[in-house]
């Protein structure tokens, strides 16, 4: 999947044929402004007020508490962008923004793109991180207001994803014990304590994580099939032949390669034989050619608000491989472009 120029009209259409349209201004300029109206557009709950029908700018202006005049003009840049529609004086929301805009959608997405104003100021760092090397590291600086919108905004990304993970996620039969590391708002624990009825979680994370965490996972309702323990994985006993499946959902981005397999060896003592290590991961393609936009971008994310960035399967599994254990083929996710799972299984 890929972001750019898309033409609306034949004349756009031969100008990107020949290459005469300006490109960087529609990778920056435009994705940049899209991208502001659409997390303002949720901020100030544009979205919501037109959730029972359509209005004009004046009235969703005075609902949303804002000057009528400047909500036209976001209104009619949502509009331009297919998230709105229009109709003789009226807005009303587009399918795209019923569907993952809403706070009481299913697929929600809000939650995310209020935690996305606090990344558009991470992302301003970019230029000191690769005159510096050093990454901005938010998870030793984020505020309480960060950590609850962080936690928030994870659980609504995850909610694209998890459906499909539960599925395909290993699960030895007769499984009891998984350990989540860094699981946080505990929804895919959930999901496959739910898909395997004998099977109970534990979601190892940080206490700070787990203070704005524990609501979110409250509402999935598990009792003590679920439940919280406050720690940082890179210095606690996860014991000995103690699980029968510890998963590493989007974590081994934040760690370096010796951090990684020093992990897995600590995994693969921890696990039971016949256990499975899951490593759930936006994983980076071999060649930034192979890798394609999303891929390449997230890598540079990563690397900036982190210490490593995204890996291959092919270095995921040789973690798991000097582990002393047997990785399984990567699995590619369809609801969630670049991300998947590389599994192994300790011998029995």
């Amino acid at each position: 999947m890929k972001l750019g120029g898309i033409p609306q009209s034949p004349i756009e259409r031969l100008g990107k044929a020949l290459g005469l349209l300006p490109e960087p201004l529609l990778d920056t300029h435009i994705a940049m402004l899209l991208a502001r109206a659409i997390m303002e557009g949720t901020r100030l709950g544009v979205f919501e007020v037109l959730k029972d029908g359509p209005l004009p700018a004046e009235e969703v202006a005075v609902r949303c508490g804002c000057d009528p005049g400047a909500t036209r003009k976001l209104l009619d840049a949502l509009a331009g962008c297919e998230y709105l529609r229009w109709d003789a004086g009226r807005y009303s929301l587009a399918p795209v923004a019923r569907k993952w805009l809403l706070a009481d959608s299913p697929q929600s997405l809000r939650d995310k793109m209020l935690w996305q104003l606090w990344e558009w100021g991470y992302i301003e760092k970019t230029g000191d991180y690769v005159r510096t090397g050093r990454p901005v590291a938010f998870h030793h600086e984020m505020s309480p207001e960060e950590w609850r919108d962080y936690q928030r905004g994870m659980k609504a990304t995850a909610g694209t994803w998890v459906p499909e993970a539960a599925r395909r996620t290993p699960v030895p039969k007769g499984a009891r014990d998984l350990l989540d590391i860094g699981g946080s708002h505990g929804l895919l624990s959930a999901a496959l304590c739910r898909r395997h009825p004998g099977l109970r979680s534990v979601i190892l994370d940080l206490p700070a994580a787990i203070e704005h965490a524990a609501p979110l996972l409250a509402e999935e309702g598990m009792g003590e099939r679920v439940t919280h323990r406050a720690g940082d994985v890179l210095a606690e006993d996860l014991g000995t032949e103690a699980w029968d499946v510890i998963l590493v959902a989007n974590l081994v981005h934040h760690f370096d390669d010796a951090t990684n397999r020093d992990l897995a060896k600590r995994i693969a003592r921890a696990l039971r034989p016949g256990g499975v290590y899951v490593i759930q991961e936006l994983y980076r393609q071999e060649s930034p050619k192979q890798a394609g936009q999303i891929g390449a971008l997230l890598d540079l994310y990563f690397a900036l608000t982190s210490q490593a960035g995204t890996w291959s399967f092919a270095e995921m599994a040789g973690w798991q491989r000097e582990a002393g254990l047997e990785p399984r083929r990567p699995v590619k996710f369809m609801t969630a472009p670049g991300n998947g799972q590389q599994s192994a299984v300790k011998p029995a």
